[in-house]
C-alpha cells in the first residue's frame, strides 16, 4: 500500500524526503540536469568585461601603501596620498581667498554688481554656477555667449555649447528646466536677495541649509548648490557660512566618492563630522575642501580643476594642512662642516 509523506506526496517521489534518504545513506542525490548545452567556463583572457551601456568604470590609481596612517584621514594608506590632499587644500584655500579679495573675470563681475544691482548679481552668480567655467583658457566662454539678464526675464541657451565639469545643467532635461525653476523659486519670494537671506534672525550657517535645500531644482545638483552658495557668500552678496558640504543629497557625486575615500566611511553623518574635524585642525574653510576633494578624487595624473581661479598654490597652507597630516618632509639634518 502507498505512503505518504509529510509533505502530502508518495514517499518515493517527493524530492525532499529522497534526498535525506540518499543523504543518511551515503549516497550523493542526484544533480538536476539539463538538455541544454553547457557555457564553457570563463578564463582569464576570455574577452573583455561586458558593462551595461552609459556606465563609466572609474578605477582609482591611488598611492603605494608605506605604512601611513592619521586619525584625521583613516581612509587614507600612503602618505603621498595625504601630501596630495594637503596640496589641494593649499589651491582651494587660495582660490576661496581670491573671491574674497581680488575675485577674477566674471566673479568680479559679481563682486561689482553687488554694490550697484543686487538682483543681476545674484543672477550673474547663479549663470555662473549653473553653466560653469570651462576648464580652457577661455573659461568664461560659453557664460559670456549665452548670458541673460535678469530683468530682461529671458534665460541662457546653451544648446550644445561646452559646460564647465561642475555645471548644474542636466542635458537630457534641458537648460531651460534649471532656469525656470530659479526664477520661480525667487520670485515667490520676491527677490533673489529675499530667497537667499531667508529670515533675518538665522545664522549664516543656518541661511546655508535653507538656501541649499530651497536650491534643489531640477539638474542642479549637490555640486553646483554648494559652488553657487560659496559664490553669493565670498562675493558680498548675502551673509551665509558654507559649513557642510551636504555629503547626503548625491552619493554619486566625485566630491562625496573622493570624501568616502579620505575619510574611511560612508555614512553622510559621520563624513560631515570628520570633515569638520579635518577643516578645524587644519584651520581651513569648508567652503575650500569642496573643490580640493573633487581634484584629489581624479587620477593623479589629469588637469586640476581651477574653476577659472588664476591663484597657484598657497604653500604656506599646504605646509600647514601637511603637517596636520603628517605628511610633510622631514628636515633634512645638517651636514658637519668639513674641517
Amino acid at each position: 500500500m502507498p505512503t505518504f509523506c509529510r509533505h502530502g506526496r508518495l514517499e518515493e517521489r517527493c524530492p525532499v524526503c529522497v534526498a535525506k534518504a540518499k543523504k543518511a545513506s551515503g549516497e550523493a542525490a542526484p544533480r538536476r540536469t539539463s538538455s541544454a548545452p553547457r557555457r564553457p567556463p570563463r578564463t582569464a583572457s576570455g574577452g573583455a568585461t561586458r558593462t551595461r551601456p552609459g556606465v563609466v568604470v572609474r578605477k582609482e590609481a591611488r598611492a603605494a601603501e608605506d605604512g601611513y596612517a592619521n586619525e584625521l584621514v583613516p581612509g587614507l594608506r600612503a602618505t603621498a596620498d595625504a601630501a596630495r590632499l594637503a596640496e589641494e587644500l593649499g589651491f582651494a584655500v587660495a582660490r576661496v581667498e581670491e573671491l574674497q579679495l581680488a575675485a577674477p573675470g566674471r566673479y568680479g563681475e559679481v563682486a561689482r554688481l553687488a554694490d550697484e544691482d543686487r538682483e543681476e548679481a545674484f543672477w550673474l552668480a547663479f549663470q555662473i554656477a549653473a553653466l560653469g567655467p570651462l576648464e580652457t583658457d577661455e573659461p568664461w566662454a560659453t557664460i559670456d555667449a549665452v548670458r541673460t539678464t535678469w530683468a530682461d526675464g529671458a534665460d541662457p541657451e546653451p544648446g550644445e555649447l561646452p559646460l564647465g565639469p561642475r555645471a548644474g545643467i542636466d542635458r537630457r532635461r534641458g537648460a531651460a528646466a534649471t532656469f525656470a525653476a530659479y526664477r520661480a523659486w525667487a520670485q515667490r519670494a520676491g527677490s533673489q536677495e529675499a530667497a537667499f537671506a531667508g529670515d533675518a534672525a538665522w545664522t549664516p550657517q543656518r541661511r546655508f541649509d535653507r538656501a541649499f535645500e530651497r536650491l534643489g531644482l531640477p539638474g542642479f545638483g549637490r555640486s553646483p548648490r554648494f559652488e553657487l552658495l560659496v559664490l553669493v557668500s565670498r562675493l558680498g552678496l548675502v551673509e551665509l557660512e558654507p559649513w557642510t558640504l551636504m555629503y547626503g543629497t548625491d552619493a554619486t557625486d566625485p566630491v562625496v566618492v573622493a570624501a568616502k575615500r579620505v575619510f574611511g566611511i560612508g555614512d553622510a553623518i559621520n563624513l560631515s563630522r570628520r570633515s569638520s574635524e579635518l577643516c578645524a585642525e587644519a584651520g581651513v574653510p569648508a567652503a575650500a575642501l569642496d573643490l580640493a576633494l573633487r581634484n584629489f578624487g581624479q587620477p593623479a595624473t589629469a588637469p586640476r580643476l581651477r574653476a577659472a581661479a588664476t591663484v597657484g598654490v598657497d604653500d604656506e597652507v599646504r605646509a600647514r594642512v601637511a603637517r596636520v597630516l603628517g605628511a610633510a618632509p622631514a628636515p633634512e639634518e645638517p651636514s658637519d662642516a668639513a674641517s
